[in-house]
């Protein structure tokens, strides 16, 4: 009984965060900042860093359920990110990265905290909405990067 109202109230609470609607579609690449800095923070090589520098992806964001789905589209490779707010799980990121990984929201913005395995360096990366545009804040020791989308007309 409580799990089934935790779980209700958990759905309720989902639907009413401003994020949850207003990331949904897709966006544009517009700019980005100190990106390699924060690939070479996390442990990424040179090649990968390099065409991951130069590629500008287009984000979807879907949300289905309680499942959300963000897929990142460019040149250079797609990749699928599917999780549920608060519920651990594992995955190798785009740069090829094995990580445990866990997303919430606080202050109306999406949290992704990656957990390096096998000695790779933990991130945090926030994604949020700032006078309509997707603002995303990858972090890894003192290497901060920004990146900016718009949404797609």
């Amino acid at each position: 009984m409580f799990y089934c109202l935790l779980r209700f109230a958990h759905c309720s609470l989902q639907k009413k965060m401003p994020i949850a609607n207003d990331i949904v579609g897709k966006w544009n690449f517009v700019s980005s900042e100190n990106f390699d800095e924060y690939l070479k923070a996390v442990g990424v090589g040179w090649a990968v860093r390099t065409i991951a520098t130069k590629t500008k992806p287009t984000l979807d964001f879907v949300i289905e359920g309680d499942e959300w789905r963000m897929t990142s589209t460019s040149t250079f490779k797609t990749f699928t990110l599917k999780f549920k707010l608060g519920v651990p799980f594992d995955d190798k990121t785009a740069d090829g990265r094995d990580t445990g990984n866990v997303v919430t929201v606080e202050n109306d913005r999406l949290i992704h905290v990656e957990t390096g395995k096998n000695g790779g360096a933990d991130s945090r990366i926030e994604r949020y909405i700032e006078n309509g545009k997707l603002i995303i804040v990858c972090s890894s020791g003192s290497a901060k990067s920004t990146r900016v989308y718009e949404k797609a007309a």
